[in-house]
């Protein structure tokens, strides 16, 4: 049986929303903190879960799992949320 996904309708509209006014870095780190490049994100997160634009991840010093958003052109990943 299929299930619905309640929060598609949201996902879609906050990556329509993130990647038609993609910022720099600089800006991002502005709006929401620290920012990590792909190659950041791997080396400071596992990722356990993706559902655009969102990943789930576990914070490889401190293990504890949250989420953060990214934008797909330039990739960012910031507004890191622990759970």
């Amino acid at each position: 049986m299929y299930e619905t996904d309640e929060t598609e309708e949201y996902r879609r509209q906050r990556q329509k929303d993130l990647n038609s006014a993609a910022s720099d870095r600089l800006d991002l780190e502005r709006q929401y903190g620290q920012v990590w490049d792909t190659d950041q994100l791997r080396a400071d997160f596992e990722v356990v879960g993706f559902a655009a634009p969102f990943v789930v991840a576990k914070d490889r010093t401190t293990g504890v799992k949250g989420s953060l958003e990214f934008q797909h052109n330039p990739r960012f990943y910031f507004n890191w949320s622990p759970a």
